[in-house]
């Protein structure tokens, strides 16, 4: 949709009561504060840019271990626990655009600490999202090494193709705005869906999938209820959490959109999207190719289309660790809501790791020597630190597990629980209905879900690391790592 139509389209479906403004004419933001006509645009993203980005933080590493997670639980407990996290994480993404349009001021979830639990959540919950996006970035770029290993035949040392994956990372990802990276996105989203859907039609055709002794005579042996150790089960569980868990981004694309009137619309698209692709894939791969199902998934249909799916693959990876390495540095710290907890006065707008160098200074928004070479000091120091997290944790599905458990669930299920709980709590005083009762029933069981989930899923993800290098794994090894 060419830019000038979807302005004139915002533009013309405002609210009856006017309450929410159009502004794309501000040039005061609560987040980002004074936006200066020779630096960046921050608040530039149309909703169907908001969409595509979206998805891109949705659809990427996560379905690629779809199939074996299937394979952990079986068929029918798959489908179950999919649904479950699908609405789970959706209901989560929903109170973002609620708790954005309540408080303004919010950019990122260390923002939603801060105004919840004050400075202890500010620093945690910024903590938390600033790992979680630096692991993701090594488990993406350890996913393009899979790839690249795989076009290739294997053709250099798999070390040497992470640190191509974290050279492209960096560059990609240190482009400034998600406005002027959007397009990237819209191919990496097609390249992904692409390779996905290439392997869903070869498993259906192909005789026997990889890893079945020659001339053996083979038939699917796929699981309807699987019987899975809990170390098993938890992992399978926190990896579908990692699929569902683009939620933390959400609060940065939300403030950088023109019109967060159209958040709503913009996550319905993508969940339904997003959730039918899940399914499908996790199914299909799964019981065409049974207990020999590979993780990534694109190298479950033979060598020729393990080249041709990776090949397409490929762009489609480096969107979503370029995406990771980007949100990471871009995590918002806002200047209205800083000010209402402390006696700082700058009118500044400012983002998470750069307000630790240059709290009150001009150098966060004015395009200043010092400013960019800190966002390049970031957004390097970020790209090194998940460069040597995917090459000592070499295990695609092991990598993603971990993740999920340990980080996502923290970033999906417990702040969300909590912000719906902040900005109700107070009507038990005046309107107990049974709605609020029910409601804060369910927030609760959001916050005690996600935290069983991370803390058993971060013990089983443990136990399967450990056991896979006592099984022979190495880190920055050369082995070809797209192997099944």
């Amino acid at each position: 949709m060419p830019k000038e139509k979807q302005e004139q389209d915002e533009a013309q479906e405002m609210p009856p009561d006017g309450s929410i403004t159009d502004t794309r004419m501000e040039t005061q933001d609560a987040v980002f504060g004074e936006i200066q006509a020779d630096g960046p645009n921050y608040r530039d993203v149309g909703w169907l840019g908001t969409t595509v980005l979206m998805m891109k933080t949705q659809i990427g590493l996560g379905v690629l271990s779809m199939p074996a997670a299937f394979d952990a639980l079986g068929i029918v407990p798959g489908v179950l626990c999919l649904t479950a996290i699908g609405a789970l994480t959706t209901w989560s993404n929903h109170m973002i655009g609620v708790f954005k349009l309540r408080h303004n001021e919010v950019y990122g979830i260390d923002d939603v600490g801060f105004l919840i639990f004050g400075t202890p959540g500010r620093v945690t919950l910024g903590s938390a999202f600033v790992l979680w996006y630096i692991f993701s970035a090594g488990s993406g770029m350890l996913g393009i090494s899979i790839g690249l290993n795989a076009v290739s035949s294997h053709g250099a040392c798999t070390a040497i193709f992470a640190l191509v994956a974290a050279t492209i990372a960096f560059g990609l990802g240190s482009i400034q705005t998600l406005g002027q990276i959007a397009w990237i996105a819209w191919i990496g989203l097609v390249c992904i869906l692409t390779a996905i859907l290439t392997v869903a039609v070869a498993v259906g055709i192909q005789d026997n999938p990889p890893g079945v002794p020659d001339g053996a005579v083979w038939a699917s042996d796929y699981k309807v209820i699987g019987n899975p150790s809990f170390a098993g089960a938890i992992a399978a569980l926190t990896t579908m959490v990692f699929a569902y868990a683009g939620t933390p981004a959400f609060f940065a694309i939300v403030s950088e959109m023109r019109q967060p009137l159209y958040y709503t619309r913009s996550l319905i698209i993508c969940q339904t999207i997003v959730s039918a692709f899940y399914f499908a894939i996790g199914i299909v791969v799964y019981y065409f190719c049974g207990s020999y199902v590979a993780s990534p998934a694109l190298g479950s249909a033979g060598p020729l289309v393990k080249k041709i799916s990776y090949g397409f693959a490929l762009p489609g990876l480096l969107a979503s660790t370029m995406l990771f390495v980007h949100v990471s540095p871009a995590l918002g710290y806002s200047t209205a809501l800083y000010r209402k907890r402390s006696t700082h006065t700058t009118q500044l707008p400012a983002k998470y790791l750069f307000v630790r160098i240059f709290q009150g200074s001009r150098h966060l928004t004015a395009n200043t020597t010092t400013h960019w070479l800190s966002w390049f000091g970031i957004t390097f120091g970020i790209t090194l630190i998940a460069y040597i997290i995917a090459s000592t944790i070499p295990i695609f599905n092991d990598l993603v597990s971990l993740i999920g458990a340990l980080l996502g669930t923290l970033m999906c299920f417990q702040p969300m629980g909590a912000m719906w709980l902040y900005d109700n709590w107070a009507e038990r005083k005046v309107n107990k209905t049974l709605k609020w009762k029910l409601m804060v029933l369910w927030s609760v069981f959001v916050i005690v879900s996600g935290t069983f989930l991370m803390v058993g899923g971060t013990y089983g993800s443990v136990v399967n690391i450990v056991s896979e290098y006592s099984g022979g794994s190495k880190a920055f090894s050369c082995a070809d790592n797209s192997s099944p």
